[in-house]
Parts: C-alpha cells; structure tokens; sequence
C-alpha cells in the first residue's frame, strides 16, 4: 500500500517534534526543492537536495532543541499530491535556554511518499526575537529600504 500525501506530512510532523533530527531529511526526495519566502533580507534560500537539508538540520541541531508540534491542520488539496500544513513549533534555544514557539505553513508537493517541494511561510520576527537577532534583522530592512 502506497503512502498518501497527508501520511507523508504527518510522518515528517511527527519527526518535528523531537527534532530537529537528520531523520527528517529522509521523508523528502533527494532533489527536493526548498523555498522560505520570508527569509530576513540577506539570507540565502536553502540548497537544493535531500543531503543539505539533513546538513541544514544537523547544523540546527546544534542551537535548538524542538520539543513539541502543536496546532496542527493539514488541508488536503484538489491536486492529490499538494498538501497545505499548519503547525507550531515549540522549542529551546540551546544557547540561552529561551522557549520559542514558530507558527508556520508549509505547502508541501508530495509524490511516491517523499517530499519533492516544500514552500515553508514563518513570521520572521519570532524567529529573530527567539534567537536575540532583532537588531540584525531591523537593519537587514532598513538597508533593503535604503537600496531599493
């Protein structure tokens, strides 16, 4: 029996929650595409692939901790193989021990049980204020303003 779109998020929720884990990786092909609309002026989109998401994860691993997922809907689609996922994560700053809770939405391309796409929508004031980077993320705006 073949693995729904819906089971495959699900499964990568459930892997969230204690993550984040290299294990996470492994729901998504391994030429999946990532996209962070919202990103802080400056940053860089992830890299392509199965292999640098597990090493963006490993690299994660390293200055939080994720200890639950909360407020979860996951909205199926007409296009069977598109699944639309709210959710919140929970964690700590390793670094500080700051709680932070991340609301996000990822609308996520599945085919053959794996993740091909992902498109994740978080706010990014939260993560700034979560990691101390308010200052860093207010002067990314102001020059963004000042160059455009």
């Amino acid at each position: 029996m073949s693995t729904t779109s819906r089971e495959t998020i699900e499964r990568l929720l459930s892997l969230t929650a204690g993550g984040p884990t290299p294990e996470m990786a492994d729901v998504y092909a391994v030429d999946a595409v990532f996209e962070l609309p919202f990103l802080p002026p400056g940053a860089e989109q992830p890299e392509v692939g199965r292999e640098a998401f597990r090493t963006h994860l490993l690299e994660g691993a390293r200055i939080q901790r994720f200890d639950s997922v909360d407020n979860v809907r996951i909205h199926e689609t007409a296009d069977p193989e598109v699944v639309i996922s709210e959710y919140r994560i929970n964690g700590t700053v390793l670094a500080t021990g700051k709680r932070f809770d991340l609301a996000i939405i990822n609308v996520s391309r599945v085919r053959d049980g794996l993740i091909v796409s992902t498109r994740s929508y978080s706010n990014p004031l939260a993560g700034a204020i979560a990691f101390d980077q308010v200052d860093a993320l207010l002067g990314g705006l102001v020059a963004e303003q000042s160059a455009g």
